[in-house]
């Protein structure tokens, strides 16, 4: 795992301080190297270039480091991630007759790229952003893996284009555009994070995920090489399917084992964690096994005596560690600053103390990603199906039963009856995106829109909209899955899982998004997934001989931390201050009367609004790092 940065420049040559600079503000990303790289002066040239490279070293610690060339010196790459597949590769590209100087999985992509050109990405398994210049008609490539791992950043600013791993890198560059973007405050008010293609930046991007960028000539082209596949195939059993599912699950944490380094795994004793355990077991021996999961005082949110009990079934060396109230306040203002966006998923703190006391241990640890979102595993699923068949007429349901759900007693446990059934009746009646998007986010996009003092050119739901009117055709749950890997999944979970462990040099992994497994569910019914109101079915029945009942078929409780109690408790203080109706009015972005409702409402128990005011405090802090550049 790595960073990378980079810049072309049409006007003059890249500046070596500039980009040495961009190089180190990602040195969490990659401690053990550094490689730098300005193109000399040629006659003719009509650009110069500049890469950038951090390495976390896994494969070949040796040697490997970046850019690495091809064998005439005239193609470089540099790369973030994994390939998984680079063995069978290189096997392939050496029969062909290119000769390999290092043993790492970077090597294949410049290989790759000589004979394939931009479609080199589509024979690649693995999670990976990668930068390629190519010297002979000065054309920069850049591509994203299928499901979006690892982040790319970029920005057009005169003469200038720049790329790198972190909003950080490119902001040192004196003609990064940084002015904020207040269309995508409003995203990050109503979904908790700001969706690609957009940035919190006004002129800088995100690369999509399972997209590719060709700039040449001062001209950049954008396409998507790969769709998320949708070709359900009912004629064959149920047990068919489970069989085929255990067995790529099984070949894709084995290809994730590839190491010179110690592994581990996340395990919160879920069923997605707790399966990769199972099927790890299978290829490391107990000793060497090596589980890390985080415990909560407050009963409702704590996990750890399931995770307990997987290492235990296991016989794995099994590590935890407990995330308190101060454990919290120690380490808020790193991780939000270190997101270099407003990210309002708190469960993102949790995530950097997992990953910072693993990586005392190990330096690799596979996850659980991406199972919930491809096997319909969120509640929000199962609230789905029961909003399609809610026939409440609009009127009854705005002026009775949601004015009576919120009389109900407010509890602050984890996923309480008062909370699930208020965040359902306020997207019940809305249009699928909305209210996916009202039922996972802070503010509904009605409030997004009060709180702000300048309102958005757009409806904070633009994104979802725009994914959801793609899925034209697709089964409800089809639809659902599409909707939440190209936003949710992508924006929000991987998002955190990078940059919570790359901010302690931890890669982590994840089976679950193994493109060709991938390719496999899509073709799987979707019956199968959510089979009548039973989230995971396919899963469950794929793993019933492979784990204890009890721990692959309890309700899913999230990673989530006990925000509602502890704004009231042990963050009320740094709450009121940062959100005090004169800080506010001197900021200019939010209305203090609005948010000072928010507040007096959380505060004196009337309302839950605990979202709403960590989307505004996590902003708030972010905003203090944003501010100083």
């Amino acid at each position: 795992m790595c960073g990378i940065c980079g810049a072309v420049d049409r006007a003059g040559p890249v500046d070596r301080d500039v980009l040495e600079r961009m190089t180190r503000s990602l040195a969490h990303r990659g401690p053990d190297d550094e490689g730098l790289w300005v193109s000399p002066p040629r006659e003719g040239a009509s650009c110069s270039a500049g890469l950038g490279f951090r390495r976390l070293s896994i494969i070949d610690v040796a040697g490997g480091n970046q850019p690495i060339w091809n064998e005439d010196g005239t193609v470089a790459v540099i790369f973030n991630g994994e390939i998984y597949n680079f063995r069978e590769l290189r096997a392939v590209l050496e029969a062909r007759g290119h000769c390999f100087s290092t043993a790492t999985d970077t090597e294949v992509i410049v290989h790759l790229y000589e004979d394939l050109g931009a479609d080199c990405v589509t024979r690649l398994n693995g999670m990976f952003a990668l930068a390629v210049w190519d010297t002979r008609d000065e054309t920069l490539f850049l591509a994203r893996d299928r499901l979006g791992e690892k982040p790319l950043y970029y920005a057009e600013a005169g003469s200038t284009f720049l790329f790198g791993s972190e909003p950080k890198a490119l902001l040192q560059h004196p003609a990064c555009p940084h002015a904020l973007d207040h269309n995508a405050l409003a995203q990050y008010l109503a979904l908790d994070y700001v969706p690609a293609p957009d940035s919190i930046f006004s002129g800088m991007r995100k690369l999509e995920a399972a997209h590719r960028l060709v700039l040449r000539g001062g001209h950049a082209r954008i396409d998507r090489y790969w769709e998320l596949p949708f070709e359900p195939d009912p004629a064959r059993s149920e047990a068919d399917w489970a069989d085929e599912l255990r067995t790529r699950l099984e070949e894709a944490v084995r290809l994730r084992l590839v190491s010179d380094v110690p592994l581990g795994v996340f395990l919160s004793g879920g069923i997605d964690s707790s399966t990769v355990v199972a099927l790890m077991a299978r290829h490391v021996p107990a000793a060497e096994l090596k589980t890390f999961s985080i415990g909560f005082g407050e009963r409702s949110f704590d996990e750890s005596d399931h995770a307990r009990r997987v290492a235990t079934l296991f016989g794995t060396d099994h590590h935890e560690h407990v995330f308190t109230p101060q454990v919290m306040l120690d380490v808020l203002p790193r991780v939000l600053a270190g997101v270099d966006e407003p990210f309002a998923d708190s469960s993102v703190l949790p995530t950097f103390v997992l990953s910072e006391f693993t990586r005392g241990t190990v330096t690799v640890a596979l996850g659980g990603d991406g199972g919930d979102e491809l096997l319909a595993g969120y509640p929000t699923f199962q609230a789905d199906a029961i909003a399609r068949r809610y026939l409440m007429p609009r009127a009854l349901h705005e002026r009775a039963v949601v004015p009576l759900a919120q009389r109900l007693p407010v509890s602050t446990d984890n996923f309480s009856f008062d909370f699930k059934l208020k965040r359902f009746l306020r997207g019940a009646r809305l249009p699928t995106p909305d209210r996916h998007g009202a039922w996972l986010g802070g503010f509904t996009a009605a409030g997004a829109q009060r709180v702000l003092r300048e309102p958005p050119a757009i409806h904070p739901h633009e994104r979802l909209r725009a994914v959801d009117h793609g899925s034209a055709g697709l089964d409800p749950v089809a639809r659902l899955i599409r909707l939440y890997a190209l936003t949710y999944l992508a924006d929000d979970i991987l998002v955190k899982t990078d940059r919570a462990s790359m901010l302690t040099s931890l890669e982590v992994r994840a089976p679950f998004l193994d493109h060709t497994l991938v390719e496999f569910l899509g073709r799987v019914p979707s019956n199968l997934k959510l089979h009548r109101y039973t989230t995971k079915h396919l899963l469950k029945r794929a793993v019933r001989d492979l784990l204890p009942r009890e721990i692959a078929e309890r309700p899913k409780k999230g990673f989530g931390i006990p925000l509602a109690a502890w704004l009231k408790r042990e963050l009320r203080e740094p709450l009121l201050d940062e959100l005090s109706p004169e800080r506010l009015q001197r900021q200019g972005l939010f209305e203090p009367a609005e948010v000072a409702r928010l507040v007096g409402e959380h505060l004196n128990g009337r309302r839950d609004n605990r979202k709403e005011l960590w989307a505004l405090y996590a902003f708030q802090l972010w905003h203090r790092s944003y501010a100083s550049v």
